[in-house]
């Protein structure tokens, strides 16, 4: 059986059928295959710690739980969706306010 050593001597397949004999015959340098492993970066996620109002928090565990989400994760959703709302809407009052001209005065 011959290794492949580079992703270049993989080649393009035709079908299925092509591809499957030529893996019947080669195999994988494995250190190719560790190098294009996904390695999540520590900058991936960042624990932080935030504080909350118990009944709050039992509120939203309710919540999830009615999801059948984690409520970490449900609350994370939330924020990214908030965080994009957001983004959303700066950048819309960005282009309206280079729109106008006058600096929002009324010039009367």
């Amino acid at each position: 059986m011959k290794t492949v050593q580079s992703w270049n001597e993989i080649p393009d397949f035709d079908d299925e059928a092509e591809e499957a004999t030529f893996w019947a015959a080669h195999t994988l340098e494995p250190r190719l295959m560790n190098a294009s492993l996904h390695r999540p970066s520590v900058r991936e996620s960042t624990t932080i710690t935030l504080r909350f109002d118990p009944q709050m928090l039992s509120r939203i565990k309710r919540i999830a739980r009615a999801r059948y989400l984690n409520y970490q994760s449900m609350m994370k959703q939330w924020l990214s969706e908030r965080l994009e709302s957001e983004v959303a809407q700066q950048s819309a009052n960005a282009s309206t306010a280079s729109g106008d001209k006058g600096g929002g005065r009324d010039k009367r």
